[in-house]
């Protein structure tokens, strides 16, 4: 059956989440292509969603009928006059039960529009992926990245040097996700 992807929203997290966010984070098939290990605890989530998730300018749960099935994070490299302000990295997650329904990407394309709305200095949004995630790698292409090329041993994943390949997505870009 496919998914109604209107009934897709994102928004701010809030501490009322955490057993759906658990249900991210705490799953080894989810992070297993992350730098992060699967959160073990409902407290280290509940941290998480406190110290981290709620003070960032742009971390949004990805919610189903506003229950929390994933994130997505957009970090500007840059701030006030810096330099590299120009370009941020996004990162994102969905659980298990959710994939392959065209949420991760319906979810990507609504924040990077946002994002390049709510951030006027910024022209670039970047992703890097470990090159086994191939289904993250899809994501990105649909939404229109480019994939720019592979870095080699580039990041520690699980303890192990990778590669990973990098993604990119200009501002000018963007007019085919209206």
């Amino acid at each position: 059956m496919a998914m109604n992807l209107s009934r897709i929203t994102l928004r701010p997290f809030e501490l009322s989440d955490v057993d759906d966010f658990m249900l991210v984070v705490g799953d080894d098939r989810v992070t297993n292509c992350t730098r992060r290990k699967s959160f073990v605890s409902r407290e280290q989530a509940l941290c998480y969603i406190q110290d981290v998730c709620i003070p960032h300018p742009w971390t949004r749960s990805i919610c189903i009928d506003n229950q929390t099935i994933g994130f997505i994070s957009i970090s500007p490299a840059g701030s006030g006059d810096d330099d590299d302000r120009c370009r941020a990295e996004i990162g994102y997650a969905l659980a298990a039960n959710y994939w392959g329904q065209g949420i991760c990407t319906q979810a990507v394309k609504v924040a990077v529009s946002q994002v390049f709305k709510d951030i006027p200095d910024l022209v670039r949004i970047q992703a890097f992926v470990s090159m086994e995630n191939q289904a993250s790698q899809r994501v990105l292409e649909k939404v229109g990245f480019l994939r720019e090329g592979i870095l080699r041993k580039y990041s520690y994943v699980k303890g192990i040097v990778k590669d990973v390949a990098m993604f990119s997505l200009l501002s000018e870009d963007t007019h085919s996700l209206q």
